[in-house]
């Protein structure tokens, strides 16, 4: 049963979130006729993203693409750089920072930085020119969060669904979480449903592929997160292993968080016997010297034998860089890594995209006009 607040904010939402679809629907209509011009580039765009509003873990796959073909092919990856301070194309080096070039980028490059291009541009068809501009050579471009950005044409587009929030069950903006209509999902020629549970049945994910309904030439995969030994923030500070098995019940952790959905992050360390206290904030959250200063007074006030903060690797490229950190809780913070696992044996295909995008690659036309 709704609320009386619930029933009265859904009277006032739907009518906005009709007219926001009514304004996605002619857009795509305006692109799918031509009215709209897609560009095609010579080299292949491999564009990933999704029809939701955050949280479905665009990031760890494209690192998973990354580390699967840059020993293999001349990769670069390009975003927009959300929340940057700066404008127009910026190509990543090693005096970048997450305020130039924007967190997530930082953080694909600070792990692949000597094997891949990184460049920003909030204007992705000057992005990808001045890409080839500067490498001529290269083998493919890796389009971050691009499903709406319809001026450039993908040589094969990569929508990502999390497991627990299907698109099939929610609704458009403002409403609910949907960029656009679930219906056009069908854009899209690889479907990566993320962020599926350990314990997840082949039953459950066959009812998920029935309900997406895909089309025959779409490929459908499923994917799951891996979680790595905790990493220090400040290694020149820290001597702790970054193991937590030896934590135990007289001993807590602070799990810091400032990204769009972080129940799967919690949920990660909800086994575990020590004392869990969880500290969010709001997705790419810029923390303050105030953020800052509650962060270790909540350390403070923890009661154990040791005491931890655990954050997110997202966040960590933040902190690492926060000027207002404090260096007595250098010693005590750590990441929590993680990595995307396809699960295996599902349907009549390996469940593995990279052949798939290896494919793409090899069959692309070279020769298209830019």
């Amino acid at each position: 049963m709704k609320t009386t607040l619930e029933k009265i904010l859904t009277a006032v939402l739907t009518p906005a979130s009709w007219m926001y679809g009514a304004g996605m629907w002619v857009r795509n209509k305006m692109f799918d006729s031509g009215i709209l011009r897609e560009v095609e580039y010579g080299v292949p765009i491999i564009g990933v993203g999704n029809l939701t509003i955050g949280g479905t873990g665009k990031t760890p796959h494209v690192e998973y693409i990354i580390q699967n073909l840059c020993n293999d092919y001349k990769v670069a990856v390009l975003s927009r750089g959300y929340k940057r301070k700066t404008r127009g194309f910026i190509l990543a080096n090693s005096h970048s920072t997450p305020e130039s070039i924007g967190d997530e980028p930082w953080q694909i490059f600070n792990k692949f930085g000597s094997k891949i291009k990184v460049a920003v541009c909030e204007r992705r068809r000057k992005g990808i020119e001045e890409l080839l501009r500067l490498y001529p050579d290269l083998d493919m471009i890796l389009l971050d969060d691009s499903y709406q950005h319809r001026w450039v044409k993908p040589a094969a587009s990569i929508c990502l669904m999390e497991y627990g929030r299907p698109i099939y069950n929610d609704k458009l903006l403002p409403l609910g979480r949907l960029r656009e209509s679930s219906f056009e999902i069908n854009r899209a020629d690889m479907v990566i449903v993320t962020k599926c549970p350990d314990n997840a049945t082949q039953l459950e994910l066959r009812i998920i592929a029935n309900e997406l309904n895909l089309m025959k030439f779409q490929k459908l995969y499923f994917s799951r997160y891996s979680y790595g030994e905790l990493k220090p923030i400040f290694p020149d500070e820290n001597p702790y292993n970054g193991s937590l098995i030896g934590l135990g019940s007289n001993d807590s952790v602070l799990l810091l968080t400032g990204i769009a959905h972080p129940r799967y992050f919690v949920r990660h360390f909800r086994e575990y016997p020590f004392a869990k206290r969880v500290m969010h904030y709001s997705d790419h959250h810029n923390f303050s010297r105030r953020d800052i200063a509650d962060i270790e007074e909540r350390f403070r006030r923890m009661k154990g034998e040791r005491k931890l903060i655990v954050t997110t690797e997202k966040d960590a490229v933040r902190l690492a860089h926060n000027p207002y950190f404090p260096n007595e809780l250098k010693p005590f913070i750590f990441y929590q890594p993680i990595s995307v696992t396809m699960i295996e044996g599902l349907f009549d295909h390996d469940n593995d995209l990279i052949p798939d995008i290896r494919e793409v690659i090899r069959n692309h036309d070279k020769s298209s006009l830019s």
